[in-house]
């Protein structure tokens, strides 16, 4: 049986040669269909286990052409510019496969690292749809295009609706796509992260550099026409009409301009459900890799915390945000860079619970100090597995034990997945 032949991503290389008819094994850590040859392992982007395809092969690499046979879980995509975008790798898998093959990279990742935990099922977190999003724009001839790169690409495709995005994020292309065109003069490739806030939308453009006299005044005046609650440039702020307030716990607070926030509302409320059902009773938590307070907020609900980042702005807002909410603990902050100057082991050792959620590159250093610390309990949630992975093997080694792991899925359809991780040193349960 044969199926309409899937769109071809505007990448395609001319070097495409060797056509041949192929049954994929299994599915890889990208969302590539694996077709094991005698060769070596061939990698066909948006190929399925089980399916019989038609591809052009260059040495590991894969086009699809045709499916032959395609496989029973293999379902129709939500967006058209699938296959073209490279936002997403997985619109076409059904959710069971879906699922598995997301809590199947954690349970890899571990396994690699030599490690043997109980993996949970994955936790949709999804929610009403991501709450940011980060545009690029171009000048491609006499036109600004803004959208998403494609996959594998440097190509550029223009986006004016995106399903994966919150409704309060709806007109965030079409606001891109202006305030692009009103800095376009430089030429320059620019970044356009939009945010929906509880006051409207909080805008942060990269890449143009300082802004003179005459384009702030302009881009102030645009923001006024738009009805944006915050526009800043490279985290400096041009305009702020209304403070762009997200709600963490009991908190109400204003993150730093192109500030680090969780994907989606739902997914930060699961993850933090998570960290607070793994922690124990106690009287003082240090909250490590804080951002702008997501965990921090809810944590002192139960005890004093301890919340410590490199970014200032962030921490400011944190303090900002923890002075006017009644009804919690103390919150100290401390701006310091965890990957230079990791807590040391007597620094560590006055915390009931260490609470850790650090960017892809993971915690290897703050991981070895707590490895040879008196900490009873770490929960570490973590946006990469093999990075959580490595740093779990330091912190089994150092006599923790992995008591469980938690995959979480905030970035629907994208190869991304995230973890909660929960250590106890010399006890059970």
């Amino acid at each position: 049986m044969s199926v309409a032949k899937p769109q071809v991503g505007e990448n395609s290389s001319p070097k495409l040669a060797m056509n041949e008819i192929l049954t994929v094994d299994r599915l890889g850590q990208r969302g590539d269909g694996i077709v094991q040859a005698a060769s070596g392992s061939i990698f066909i982007p948006y190929a399925l286990p089980g399916e019989t395809v038609r591809a052009v092969v260059d040495g590991e690499r894969g086009q699809l052409v045709e499916i032959i046979a395609p496989s029973e879980s293999r379902i129709a995509a939500i967006c058209p510019l699938f296959t073209r975008c490279g936002g997403c790798a997985a619109q076409h898998m059904a959710p069971g496969l879906y699922r598995e093959w997301k809590r199947q990279q954690v349970v890899t990742a571990l396994s690699r690292a030599g490690i043997e935990a109980p993996v949970g099922d994955l936790v949709d977190a999804h929610g009403a749809g991501r709450r940011r999003v980060t545009f690029h724009a171009r000048r491609q001839g006499e036109t600004m295009v803004v959208g998403f790169m494609a996959a594998r690409s440097h190509d550029l495709i223009s986006v004016e609706a995106c399903p994966v995005l919150a409704s309060g994020l709806d007109r965030a292309p079409a606001v891109a796509l202006m305030l692009a065109n009103r800095m376009g003069g430089a030429n320059k490739p620019l970044d356009i992260q939009v945010t929906t806030s509880e006051a409207g939308l909080d805008v942060d453009i990269r890449g143009h550099g300082p802004l003179g006299d005459k384009l702030r005044l302009a881009l102030t005046q645009l923001a006024e026409r738009l009805d944006l609650a915050r526009l800043s440039n490279h985290g400096e702020i041009v305009v702020e009409r209304r403070p762009p307030l997200q709600r963490m716990g009991k908190a109400v607070v204003a993150p730093a301009p192109g500030g680090f926030l969780q994907a989606t509302a739902t997914g930060e409320e699961t993850l933090a459900g998570l960290v607070m059902a793994a922690l124990p009773k106690g009287k003082r938590a240090a909250d490590l890799f804080a951002g702008c307070g997501p965990f921090s907020f809810r944590i002192a609900e139960k005890m004093q915390v301890l919340a410590i980042e490199s970014d200032k702005a962030a921490m400011l807002a944190l303090a900002k945000g923890a002075g006017a909410t009644q009804g919690l603990k103390p919150i100290a902050t401390e701006t310091r860079d965890l990957f230079r100057r990791p807590l040391l082991e007597h620094e560590l050792n006055g915390f009931d619970a260490v609470v850790l959620d650090p960017p892809r590159a993971g915690a290897e250093a703050q991981a070895k100090r707590l490895a040879a610390s008196k900490v009873k309990d770490v929960i570490y949630v973590s946006c990469d597995a093999a990075s959580f992975a490595r740093d779990a093997a330091t912190l089994v080694a150092g006599g923790y034990a992995l008591e469980a792991v938690t995959p979480v899925d905030q970035f629907r359809y994208s190869a991304h997945v995230e973890l909660v991780g929960v250590f106890r040193r010399g006890r059970k349960g």
